[in-house]
């Protein structure tokens, strides 16, 4: 199980108990027919995914490809839980562990390239930029390496665990603290820009956009800072701690809550404009695609919500808690759950595609690069997937009408 340390880990543990797992169909389904009337659209399997939730937004979309079965490509076992999310760029996948490492692994084979020893358990998630990769530690440092070789070109103590996943932009990295800070640091040296305190410890990643940067607190708060002076714009209050990472899209801004609401904020100015009540607390930071957020909550389910509207467009129940984020590509949802299984859900009805149980609880939210989908697992191993037609196969099939009427094939 992810460790969260105080908060979070009690109510994971309590949540856990009362959760009844269900009995899980492991088929791989039919692909549905095609229709003339919709238009087809092209992917891209060049699109890498450099960062926590793919891009600076963290809608957690990718124009890649994707696997139509749970075949595995690799695996890799590490030698700790794996609740880190993967990050993939330059032909290399990035994960932490809790075995105190960040990894460099061949995208296509699962060898390591290289890995690099931090003072303790690393459950951020890895950021690529510029030819550096950023990630925290629960040794309190945020960490700055050459993404070929692993060197360390420097480090940042902050006064707490760093799980928050970082995000770079303008030569600005951005991450969060246990010491309930928001840091803005020079990417290239380290030093820092400026620091932002709230009154709650920060995990939520920090999400980029039109030069605001958004994040949540343990505080209750979602906050919206300017991203060169980190002066508070406008700050949004919940009825619970908010550990999910806003995602933004479309002039709003989308986050879940401890008190088992999923909200949609004004961009601007942190207006309420849709809130949803999911059936318990949600850990789970949302994904945006085809006008609709996917989210997952510890009531066990993943839900479809209508982008503008808040609109329920369908859900899937698990059985267990979820803590894993989802993640969209070629009309698919990957997600995984408490329950040890990895899904893949059809974007636009929530029918399933196929899962995959893992050794343990799966709190790692896939990312999806060049066909392939790369997701790690509590039982220590990071895993790839891909379609039938093997790597840069794809997998992904015609017909996969979603909700905005487009059919999006490869």
């Amino acid at each position: 199980m992810e460790r969260k340390t105080g908060i979070r880990t009690v109510v994971m543990i309590a949540v856990l108990l009362i959760v009844t797992a269900s009995m899980i169909n492991t088929s791989v389904l039919i692909r549905p027919g095609n229709s003339s009337k919709f238009t087809q659209v092209e992917t891209d399997p060049t699109d890498g995914w450099p960062m926590y939730h793919h891009d600076l937004s963290h809608t957690s979309y990718s124009t890649s490809y994707t696997p139509f079965t749970n075949r595995t490509l690799w695996t890799h076992t590490t030698g700790g839980a794996v609740v880190s999310s993967p990050a993939v760029a330059n032909g290399l996948v990035y994960v932490g562990s809790y075995d105190y490492k960040l990894y460099a692994l061949n995208a296509a084979t699962g060898t390591i390239a290289w890995s690099y020893t931090t003072g303790a358990e690393v459950v951020s998630s890895p950021a690529v930029a510029n030819g550096l990769v950023y990630v925290g530690s629960d040794d309190k440092k945020t960490y700055a390496l050459n993404a070929a070789t692993g060197a360390l070109v420097w480090s940042y103590t902050t006064g707490g665990v760093v799980q928050s996943p970082p995000v770079v932009v303008g030569g600005i990295v951005y991450v969060g603290s246990y010491d309930e800070k928001v840091y803005a640091l020079n990417s290239t040296t380290g030093a820092l820009v400026w620091n932002y305190t709230t009154n709650g410890l920060i995990d939520s990643s920090p999400c980029v956009a039109d030069s605001l940067v958004y994040v949540g607190s343990y505080d209750n708060n979602v906050y919206a800072l300017d991203a060169a002076t980190g002066t508070l714009l406008w700050k949004y209050t919940t009825g619970g701690h908010v550990h999910a990472s806003p995602a933004a899209a479309g002039g709003l801004v989308y986050v879940g809550s401890g008190d088992g609401e999923t909200y949609a904020l004004n961009a601007t100015t942190g207006a309420l404009v849709w809130s949803y009540p999911t059936g318990s607390i949600s850990f789970s930071s949302p994904a945006v695609a085809y006008g609709v957020v996917y989210v997952g909550s510890y009531d066990g389910k993943v839900y479809a919500l209508d982008a503008a509207a808040g609109k329920l467009l369908w859900s899937y129940a698990t059985g267990s808690l979820m803590d894993s984020s989802p993640a969209v590509a070629d009309g698919i949802v990957y997600v995984g759950s408490g329950n040890a299984n990895i899904y893949a859900l059809y974007a636009n009805t929530g029918t399933l595609v196929w899962t995959y149980t893992t050794g343990s609880h799966v709190s790692s939210s896939p990312a999806v690069a060049g066909g392939v989908v790369y997701v790690g697992s509590s039982d220590d191993n990071v895993y790839a997937f891909v379609g039938d037609s093997g790597a840069g196969g794809g997998g992904g099939g015609p017909g996969r009408i979603w909700p905005n009427g487009i059919s999006y094939c490869t």
